[in-house]
């Protein structure tokens, strides 16, 4: 019998789609409007062009707007072009989610389950998935226009085009010493905000092939939802 998806596992898929498309967003940029945006985003293209994995500690900070309840997360991220991740939540609760060439696996250790999705479910989306696997074209779906912030970064203010329930709005925080991401902030339909923040943000660091692999362990429940894609693309779409 296959069980709903648990609400963790829903969110943290969302955070996945939040992050990728805050470090994939830069692949594309070169095409974003030259008078919003167009001196810092052609930098960023130009760093993130010439470079092939990452890897980070993060900081997510999940607010619900209408019951104004927040959680913090802590983990790490390891990802590599085109699309292979690994997001690991160490704080408050262990979790793990592999976007591998194949299939995404999202394991929730207290619960002693694993789910598998199709790796279509990140190929197919036209908006957060487009942009995490680096076919976005931001003069096409994003107004980006450039912001100053207090923080002492650059800010990139995007607009989607054509919104989806799951990003309406979205902050980019630039590092102008690295061109780098350091920080995102993604906006749903209903205003709730997933805030991410970088930190020991390396690039072309040692990412071992293994990172991108998942095996469920022993004894853990495997929900197989490979050939059941409609209910689970509504996650990305």
């Amino acid at each position: 019998m296959i069980r709903p998806l648990s609400l963790r596992a829903f969110s943290r898929l969302l955070g996945l789609a939040a992050l990728c498309a805050a470090l994939s967003a830069t692949m594309a940029l070169s095409a974003a409007p030259a008078r919003a945006a167009g001196e810092l985003t052609n930098r960023l293209q130009q760093r993130y062009d010439a470079t092939t994995t990452l890897k980070a500690d993060f900081t997510q900070v999940l607010l619900h707007r209408e019951s104004g309840a927040k959680e913090t997360r802590q983990g790490t991220l390891q990802f590599r072009k085109p699309l292979l991740v690994r997001w690991e939540t160490k704080a408050p609760h262990a979790e793990l989610l592999v976007v591998t060439a194949n299939e995404i696996w999202n394991y929730l250790p207290d619960e002693e389950v694993a789910y598998k999705y199709p790796v279509e479910l990140v190929q197919d989306s036209r908006s957060i998935i487009k942009v995490i696997t680096g076919q976005a074209v931001l003069e096409q779906d994003f107004d980006v226009a450039e912001e100053a912030d207090d923080s002492g970064m650059a800010r990139l203010h995007m607009y989607p085009k054509e919104p989806t329930p799951q990003l309406t709005e979205a902050f980019l925080w630039v590092d102008s010493d690295t061109n780098l991401i350091r920080r995102a902030k993604i906006i749903d339909f209903y205003g709730n905000e997933n805030d991410i923040t970088l930190n020991n943000l390396s690039t072309d660091a040692g990412v071992q092939d293994s990172a991108f692999r998942f095996a469920p362990p022993k004894g853990v429940d495997v929900e197989d939802r490979t050939k059941q894609g409609s209910p689970e693309k509504q996650l990305f779409n």
